[in-house]
């Protein structure tokens, strides 16, 4: 037969017309867009998925394709093939799709078609940034502060939350003397982030809320928020006094114990027993105290003879230890030491020197007293075995760490160079903690 437009010889149809003809006469992308228009983010890197989402899509993504598709509004009375980007330049703030389409335009005649939509990427920033932008400051902030003269718990803490990226919806970080401020734009990122720090480390918090504006016709407030953490001021490897009714009620345990490790509890150690007690956060605010020595204050001896005694709870066994001081050998010391199994002839060991000790606080005032210490007051308390030459000097470590992008406060700016050179230490002094304790480190991400 013959085509009805054009007269060419044709096999049988029910159009009685040739494909050319057809294609000609009939155009099934009509009311297809071929251009449109999708909003993009420059604050957060996301694209507006109408009516008011932002979502995240990299570029020629199936993200990205199906939320050009949900912009062409004629695709419904068609049936889609097959869609998939054609390259474009990256900065050319143009995406174009490229589509196969069929449609029934005869009596059982199907026509395919492929055509190009060209998407212009426009920039508009979503409300989240528009607060930011704007300097419309927050909608919450998390306060998180330690009363202790050293930036050790929060150089952890700084690793925990970069390892669980617990710092993702944070507008701004900032960093104070004694601790930092987390802002946010949603009240429930903020009471994440409190969760989060509840799950990880001892503390009490308040709340506080500010009226910011309020609609009298919709009855509407906006507020702003306020959460004041403070962490309980109780560090690892501190030595701590307990009074004689928390000595009771924390398994009978003497009174001089160490801090053995800080999570969502205090984890205390007595040295002379190996008994261990778990302190809750609500125990320690019910009777606060403070640490009788901590970190800074830490001696080094020297280990001169170690004898096993046998008992033993995990990696800690009691032992008796003969020691002097790495700068004194004319004095020796025998001590009860929890550190049996880890110290040898030779070996050098880090330990707090009561000897002379006088220390402000109530609970050792009665434990002089009343001498309620088995044993007595011990002149020496060991805390950990050290590592004088595991540090060659000037060798760089294979390892570094990541820190989280924090905005420091004038009063930090103008710190004197003293307080920048302690801070300097303490963060040296945290880096040899890593090396040496392996538990440590698996708390954490190190990287090449």
């Amino acid at each position: 037969s013959l085509c009805a437009s054009c007269g060419t010889v044709i096999a049988p149809n029910p159009a009685n017309m040739c494909v050319n003809c057809i294609r000609s006469d009939v155009d099934i992308t009509e009311g297809i867009p071929k251009q449109a228009t999708i909003h993009f983010c420059r604050g957060c890197d996301r694209y507006l998925q109408p009516p008011n989402i932002w979502v995240k899509a990299e570029l020629e993504s199936r993200e990205l394709l199906a939320l050009c598709l949900k912009k062409l509004k004629g695709l419904a009375k068609v049936r889609l093939v097959d869609a998939g980007f054609i390259w474009t330049e990256p900065h050319s703030k143009r995406v174009k799709v490229k589509l196969t389409i069929q449609k029934e335009v005869f009596a059982a005649t199907i026509l395919q078609q492929v055509f190009v939509t060209e998407f212009i990427v426009a920039g508009q920033y979503c409300e989240e940034c528009q607060r930011v932008d704007a300097q419309l400051t927050w909608k919450a902030v998390v306060q998180v502060r330690q009363k202790v003269q050293h930036k050790r718990t929060f150089l952890w803490l700084e690793q925990l939350i970069l390892k669980h990226n617990a710092h993702k919806d944070t507008t701004n970080i900032k960093e104070y003397r004694d601790g930092l401020d987390f802002y946010y734009v949603q009240r429930g990122h903020a009471q994440k982030m409190i969760e989060f720090l509840q799950a990880v480390v001892p503390l009490k918090m308040k709340t506080s809320e500010q009226l910011i504006s309020q609609d009298i016709h919709s009855g509407t407030k906006n507020f702003k928020f306020t959460y004041s953490v403070e962490l309980v001021p109780i560090c690892k490897d501190d030595l701590v006094c307990l009074s004689a009714k928390l000595a009771r009620q924390l398994s009978n345990t003497n009174p001089l114990v160490i801090c053995n490790r800080v999570s969502n509890s205090v984890n205390l150690l007595d040295p002379n027993t190996l008994k261990i007690a778990d302190m809750r956060a609500q125990v320690y605010w019910d009777a606060p105290f403070t640490s009788l020595c901590e970190a800074k204050d830490l001696v080094e001896f020297y280990v001169i003879d170690s004898t096993l005694e046998g008992p033993q709870n995990g990696r800690y066994a009691l032992g008796t230890v003969e020691v002097c001081r790495s700068t004194d050998m004319s004095r020796t010391y025998l001590v009860r030491t929890h550190l049996g199994r880890l110290l040898n002839p030779g070996d050098h060991v880090l330990g707090y020197d009561l000897t002379h000790a006088n220390f402000n606080s109530d609970n050792w005032d009665a434990l002089n007293s009343v001498g309620r210490l088995s044993g007595g007051i011990p002149d020496v308390v060991l805390i950990r075995k050290s590592y004088p030459n595991a540090r060659k000097k000037g060798k760089s470590r294979g390892w570094k760490l990541k820190s989280l992008g924090k905005e420091e406060e004038l009063e930090l700016v103008n710190r004197s160079k003293a307080e920048k050179a302690r801070q300097e230490m303490d963060y040296e002094l945290f880096l040899r903690d890593i090396e040496e304790d392996s538990e440590l480190r698996g708390m954490m991400n190190l990287y090449k």
